[in-house]
């Protein structure tokens, strides 16, 4: 079978660590089938001149086409209206790479749309164009969150349903998507994996000493992802900042990058050592720093199935989260962590308070916590491939 992928969530030169969820998955399908990947970016005509403010600015400069993971990808530009360009973002995503579907007519058998606007509803446009099925996967905030706005809800209620199968990461989201209009029959769930051989227990001190922390006795709480409202991070720091007063043993560690950074640099401004922005790390560090802390927070608003909830699982570590999406099936009883309503820091304070003083077996929450791999992951998405073909 061989599978072409239209997506804007994919790492590239500039952001290599954006989206690994798609690029191990990818690439574990990539190893039972065909896969080559188109990883569009964003643009518009001087573009490089709003680099400090616009992503299709910073993605200027990637490569026309690089090699990642063993997958051949090609980053082609869309014409992107910043703002105002919302309702016809799919339409002209689909314009963007018509000619580029064109040209690749009859190489591939399905093509795979990883996130639901406009890559989904573009996705659903460019099959027509190459003459195969399409298979839209949906993860989270892209239909929780992106899919509330009036526009963007009438395009997915048009495209979703013209879909030959539609693939979610979690239960709960796929109740979303039938709300979309999409039949039950065509919809899969397929949860992502974890990298067993890159996420497991490991000693605290250990991992401690090697991010040059070693010696700190403090109780570690650890933030993982894309610095933005959404995520919570600003919940997150106004509920540290709660527990700060009254607990000098705890320290709050922010790895990751986004729009809302400088928010967050200038929130733990006051608390100063208590809190520490490391920026966005390699995926190969992570998880060092699950294994230094005591808990993983996830504060989010809206999610799917977050893969940073499976690893830090798999790395021993409880996790305290909001409960919302997928998360409530990964975080599934008290030895697996906490769930708090979003949105709420003082409650969240408290659930911190908590599991920085939980005592707990990390061996007892990787076997509790444990999902299966990547491989996995990429049969599951291949039977949905090939029941579209079907």
């Amino acid at each position: 079978m061989r599978v072409l992928v239209v997506t804007r969530q994919f790492p590239n030169a500039t952001d290599p660590h954006f989206s690994p969820f798609n690029r191990q998955q990818f690439a574990a399908l990539g190893k039972r089938c065909a896969v080559d990947v188109l990883a569009s970016v964003p643009w518009f005509p001087g573009a490089r001149l709003f680099a400090r403010w616009s992503l299709a600015g910073r993605f200027a400069g990637i490569p026309r086409s690089e090699s990642i993971d063993g997958l051949d990808v090609e980053h082609p530009r869309y014409l992107h209206l910043p703002r105002v360009g919302r309702r016809a973002a799919g339409t002209l995503y689909a314009a963007s790479l018509a000619r580029e579907a064109r040209r690749r007519r009859g190489r591939y058998d399905v093509l795979l749309a990883s996130w639901a606007f406009p890559d989904g509803v573009a996705g659903v446009a460019l099959a027509r164009i190459l003459g195969v099925p399409a298979v839209v996967k949906v993860h989270g905030s892209d239909m929780n969150v992106v899919a509330r706005m009036p526009d963007v809800a009438r395009s997915l209620r048009d495209a979703l349903p013209r879909a030959s199968r539609v693939v979610a990461v979690s239960r709960p989201l796929a109740d979303v998507v039938a709300s979309f209009g999409v039949p039950r029959d065509r919809i899969d769930v397929v949860g992502n994996g974890v990298d067993g051989e890159l996420f497991h227990p490991r000693g605290r001190d250990e991992a401690r000493a090697g991010l040059g922390h070693g010696g700190d006795a403090r109780r570690w709480l650890l933030y993982v992802g894309r610095l933005e409202e959404a995520k919570g991070v600003l919940d997150l720091l106004e509920a540290f900042s709660l527990l700060a007063r009254r607990r000098p043993d705890v320290r709050l560690v922010i790895v990751g990058d986004g729009a809302a950074r400088a928010a967050c640099e200038q929130a733990a401004g006051s608390l100063g050592d208590r809190v520490v922005v490391a920026g966005a790390r390699p995926l190969e560090e992570v998880p060092r720093w699950m294994g230094a802390c005591d808990a993983l927070v996830l504060p989010s608003w809206a999610e799917g199935a977050p893969n940073v909830v499976l690893e830090a699982l798999a790395c021993g570590r409880r996790v305290v989260a909001t409960d919302v999406g997928g998360t409530p099936d990964l975080v599934a009883g008290p030895e697996l962590g906490e769930l708090v309503p979003p949105r709420n820091p003082a409650l969240l304070a408290e659930a911190l308070d908590r599991a920085a003083d939980a005592v707990y077996s990390p061996e007892l929450v990787a076997r509790a916590g444990a999902r299966h791999g990547w491989g996995e992951s990429a049969r599951r998405l291949e039977a949905s491939l090939r029941k579209a073909l079907a």
